[in-house]
């Protein structure tokens, strides 16, 4: 479905949203997402329409994750952000500090049959300072045009004599730790059982020990797709969205290996103390309605938090030859060998652990 045709129809499925908050026009927020890609699949399915319906005017800002600049801002009493795009154990641990605003699912827009929001959101998508817009996940990739019969699993991944060069990883101990197990043979079912003792975490540096001398560590989604582009690294670990972005926008000859991918939800947060919450939170409700979602899932292959939204991904925004629905995390053939990443166990362990990550990296 193309995305002025999404757009028409936007108005009549949304209802009334956030009540009264769009009447605003002529207000600003800022919204805070991962640049590149996603954050133009967002500024064609969200930020235009929004704009164009309400008047009202986005400042759209780049950061790398983490909850750190929101906690600054929030105890510090000076909040620029208005809504921020988070991954789902920070979005736990922030409203668990108090950083963020609380949301009321109930006044979030029906799905186009009426269907209340709280039914059409997938499970465990919806959290009392959170709402979910797209299933993501990190995958490992690699350019074919070089690598002809090229990896297939986590394990070859971390196998530098059958598959020589420099590897890409995240710098950061989340997804790391999950690959190096399910590398080392640990089933997907069972790497959160295994992560919960300290052996296995040991069991994880150990593996990643093999091949740490190759690693080229980066921090941006934008890099990986770069790396592999450059020819600096063989493989790297990414977002799916960006190698993805990069094959069918960019015509780059690089191949997804779903094996061992670990996937995970992005959501919408809304620091406390923000200035501009009521915009904030009609600009939430909008955004994440049924064709939004859908109509993002047009630009970058992330699967919709709706239930509502999925029939209605069709081919890819820039190409019709391209069918979306193969492309997403949350296809049958693409979670095979998938891990949910369980955000209990990184907001209750992630502080620590990326204290050893760094103390090892320093070594």
């Amino acid at each position: 479905m193309k995305l002025k045709l999404l757009i028409s129809s936007m108005a009549l499925s949304l209802g009334m949203g956030f009540a009264g908050s769009a009447s605003a026009a002529g207000g600003e927020i800022t919204v805070v997402s991962w640049g590149g890609a996603y954050t133009k699949s967002q500024v064609e399915a969200y930020h235009k329409p929004w704009i164009a319906k309400t008047g009202n005017k986005i400042k759209s800002e780049d950061y790398n994750g983490g909850i750190a600049e929101i906690k600054a801002m929030v105890e510090a009493g000076n909040v620029s952000w208005d809504i921020v795009d988070v991954e789902l154990s920070d979005a736990i641990r922030a409203c668990d500090e108090g950083l963020l605003e609380t949301i009321d699912h109930s006044k979030l827009p029906p799905a186009k049959d009426g269907t209340p929001a709280t039914e059409d959101f997938i499970e465990g998508t919806l959290y009392d300072c959170a709402v979910a817009n797209i299933v993501w996940s990190t995958i490992f990739a690699y350019d074919k045009s070089k690598m002809p019969e090229g990896p297939k699993t986590m394990a070859d991944f971390f196998d530098t004599k059958k598959f020589p060069g420099k590897r890409g990883l995240r710098k950061g101990a989340k997804v790391n730790l999950e690959f190096a197990l399910m590398a080392d043979g640990v089933a997907a079912k069972d790497v959160y059982s295994v992560m919960e003792t300290e052996e296995g975490i040991d069991r994880a540096f150990k593996k990643l020990d093999t091949i740490k001398d190759d690693v080229v560590w980066w921090e941006a989604g934008a890099q990986p797709p770069q790396l592999l582009a450059d020819g600096e690294v063989a493989m790297t670990t990414a977002y799916n969205g960006r190698i993805f972005n990069a094959v069918a926008g960019e015509d780059k000859p690089f191949e997804i290996v779903w094996d061992g991918q670990v996937w995970d939800l992005d959501l919408w947060v809304i620091p406390k103390g923000t200035k501009n919450k009521e915009l904030a939170m009609d600009f939430l409700g909008f955004s994440t309605g049924t064709e939004p979602l859908a109509a993002q899932a047009s630009w970058i292959s992330y699967g919709p938090a709706r239930k509502s939204s999925a029939p209605l991904v069709g081919n890819y925004a820039t190409n019709e030859k391209i069918d979306m629905a193969p492309q997403m995390p949350t296809n049958p053939e693409n979670l095979t060998n998938a891990v949910q990443n369980n955000f209990e166990f990184w907001a209750d362990n992630a502080d620590q652990l990326n204290e050893r990550f760094n103390a090892w990296l320093a070594k």
